[in-house]
C-alpha cells in the first residue's frame, strides 16, 4: 500500500510537470511566433541588405515582390481555413436543425393520422345522410359506412363507390340523339354557341372528334387565349358528363403526382383528383374527358409515362395501372388485384402553351397523341338554341367503327403517301412510320365523316405528324428541298390541295 502511495504521487508529479511543460512551451511557441522570430528575420534582413555593400535596389525589388507573394498565400491559407471551419460550423448547424425537423415531422404525422380519421368519420356522416337501402335499419347502415371509409385505404374511390351504388347513372338515348358525326359536329358548334358563348369553326371540332376517333390521347397547343381548354370542357358539356380539368404542375417529376401514392406511415393512400376522374368513368357509359392543363409547364415524358406506354398495348385487357402491390378487403370494387383499368370511354386531352416557361414536348409523345393547332379565336355565330346531346360511349364508338369501314383510304391516296415517303425519307431522313400510318388511316376516314374531304384529312396529319419534326432540322441549307417537297405536293395531289401543308412549309422556310 505504502509503496503503491509512493509510485502514485511520483506518477501524478510526472503528470503536471508534463502539462506544465506542455502549457510553458505553448507559450514559447507564441512567444517565438510573435516576437523571437519575427525579431531574428528582422536582423536577417537587415544583416543582408544594409551592413552587405553588394545589395542593389534589384534585391529590394525581388524582395518586395517576393514578400507580396508570401503574404497573398498566407491570407490565402489562413481564408481557406477560416471557410473550412465555417463550413463544418454550417453543416453541424444544419444536422441540428434536421434532427429538429425530423422531430417535428414525426409530430405532424401524428396530427395528420388523427386529421384522416376525423376526415373520414365527417365522409362517412355524409354518406350516411345520402340515403340507405330498402332493408335494414338506418343505423347498420350508418355504421357500416363509417366502418367501410374509416377502414379504406382509398378514401376518395370508396366515396365513388357509394355514390354511384346510391345512385347509378345511366344514359338513355332518345331518337333525336341518334346522329351522324356530321350532325354531331353542326349540333356541337350550335350548342356551344347558343349556351356557353363559345364559338368554334367545323374544321376544329372535326379534328377534335377525329382525333378520338384515333387515339386517347389528345394535344391542344397554341397561343395563349384561343379556346384550348375550353374546347374540351364544352365537350364535356356536350355529352352531359363534365369535363375534370387537372392543373400541372412544374414540380411534377413522377406518376406519383399524377395517381397519388401509399403512405407506408398513415397506410393510407393519398389519392388526386385525376385518379378519382380515371376510377368513376370505369362506372359511366358515356365520354369521360380529362384535360391536362398546361400539360408541358413539366416533363410529360416523366409523370405520364406509363399511360403513354400502355395505350399502345393492342389488347385493351392490359391496360392496368399498378396502385399499390397488395390487396386489401377494404379496397375500392373496380380495383382488382391491387391494379386500375383504364375505361375506354375516357380520353385524356393536354393543353400547350410555347413559350419560354414551358419544356418542349418530345417525340415520343408526339407520335402517340393527335395534335390540334389552335392559334386564333373563332368568329361569333348566331346560332339557334340547341340542347346537348345523350350519347354513350357504345354509340360514338360504333361510329368510329362505322367511318373507318366507310370511307378507307383510296388506293390512289396510298400509292401518293407511299411516294411522298419515300421523297421525304430520301431528302429529310424522315420516315412516317407504322405507328403514324395506323393513326392516318384512323384519322382521315373519321375526318371525311364529319364532313370533309380525303385529302383534307391527309393534309392536316402530313402537317403535324411529318412536317412538324423539319423544325428540329437546320432548315437554313434545306430551302431547295422545301421548294421540292411544295412541288411535289401539287403534283400529287393538285395544285394548292395541301393548303395546311404548303403554309407550314413556307413558315419553315421563313424560320431557316
Amino acid at each position: 500500500m505504502v509503496e503503491f502511495s509512493r509510485y502514485y504521487i511520483d506518477f501524478l508529479q510526472a503528470l503536471f510537470s508534463n502539462i506544465k511543460k506542455f502549457f510553458v512551451n505553448f507559450f514559447h511557441l507564441f512567444v517565438d511566433i510573435f516576437y523571437t522570430d519575427p525579431k531574428a528575420y528582422i536582423q536577417m534582413l537587415v544583416k543582408a541588405s544594409v551592413q552587405n555593400p553588394e545589395w542593389k535596389a534589384t534585391d529590394w525589388l525581388v524582395f518586395v515582390i517576393v514578400s507580396i507573394i508570401n503574404l497573398a498565400l498566407l491570407v490565402a491559407i489562413i481564408v481557406l481555413i477560416v471557410q473550412l471551419f465555417r463550413r463544418y460550423f454550417r453543416f453541424r448547424r444544419k444536422e441540428v436543425e434536421k434532427d429538429e425537423l425530423i422531430e417535428e415531422v414525426s409530430i405532424l404525422n401524428q396530427k395528420v393520422v388523427q386529421l384522416i380519421d376525423e376526415k373520414n368519420k365527417i365522409l362517412a356522416m355524409r354518406v350516411s345522410q345520402l340515403g340507405v337501402g330498402t332493408t335494414g335499419s338506418l343505423e347498420e347502415e350508418e355504421t357500416k359506412s363509417k366502418s367501410a371509409l374509416t377502414e379504406s385505404r382509398f378514401t376518395k374511390l370508396t366515396m365513388v363507390d357509394r355514390e354511384y351504388e346510391i345512385n347509378p347513372h345511366v344514359t338513355i338515348m332518345n331518337n333525336h340523339d341518334m346522329l351522324e358525326l356530321k350532325e354531331v359536329v353542326q349540333r356541337f358548334i350550335n350548342f356551344a354557341a347558343s349556351q356557353l358563348h363559345l364559338y368554334y369553326t367545323p374544321e376544329i371540332v372535326s379534328r377534335f372528334i377525329a382525333g378520338m376517333g384515333t387515339g386517347k390521347l389528345l394535344i391542344l397547343e397554341g397561343i395563349s387565349g384561343t379556346g384550348k381548354t375550353s374546347l374540351p370542357y364544352a365537350m364535356g358539356k356536350f355529352f352531359q358528363h363534365d369535363t375534370s380539368i387537372i392543373s400541372v404542375q412544374p414540380s411534377w417529376r413522377d406518376r406519383a403526382e399524377l395517381l397519388g401514392y401509399l403512405n407506408e406511415f398513415t397506410k393510407k393512400f393519398n389519392e388526386t383528383d385525376f385518379l378519382k376522374s380515371v376510377y368513376a368513368a370505369g362506372y359511366s357509359d358515356t365520354v369521360n374527358i380529362i384535360v391536362l392543363d398546361e400539360m408541358n409547364l413539366a416533363r410529360v415524358e416523366y409523370y405520364f409515362a406509363e399511360f403513354l406506354s400502355i395505350m399502345e398495348m393492342p389488347d385493351i385487357n392490359e391496360w392496368k395501372i399498378d396502385l399499390v402491390p397488395s390487396t386489401d378487403p377494404t379496397d375500392p370494387h373496380n380495383l382488382i388485384n391491387g391494379k386500375l383499368m383504364i375505361p375506354q370511354n375516357v380520353w385524356f386531352v393536354g393543353t400547350a402553351n410555347k413559350d419560354d416557361s414551358t419544356f418542349t414536348i418530345t417525340d415520343k409523345v408526339y407520335d402517340r397523341a393527335v395534335t390540334l393547332a389552335i392559334n386564333q379565336k373563332a368568329q361569333y355565330i348566331d346560332a339557334p338554341y340547341t340542347e346537348n346531346v345523350a350519347m354513350t360511349y357504345e354509340y360514338l364508338n360504333e361510329l368510329f367503327t362505322k367511318a373507318k369501314k366507310g370511307f378507307q383510304l383510296s388506293a390512289k391516296a396510298q400509292q401518293a403517301l407511299n411516294q411522298l415517303d419515300d421523297f421525304i425519307q430520301a431528302k429529310f431522313k424522315i420516315a412516317f412510320g407504322n405507328r403514324i400510318m395506323k393513326q392516318i388511316k384512323a384519322f382521315v376516314p373519321v375526318y371525311m365523316a364529319c364532313g370533309f374531304t380525303e385529302y383534307d384529312g391527309l393534309d392536316y396529319m402530313l402537317t403535324y405528324k411529318i412536317l412538324r419534326k423539319f423544325e428540329s432540322l437546320n432548315l437554313t441549307f434545306l430551302h431547295p428541298e422545301l421548294d421540292q417537297l411544295s412541288a411535289m405536293l401539287d403534283k400529287l395531289f393538285g395544285k394548292g390541295v395541301f393548303k395546311v401543308s404548303l403554309g407550314f412549309i413556307e413558315d419553315l422556310k421563313k424560320l431557316g
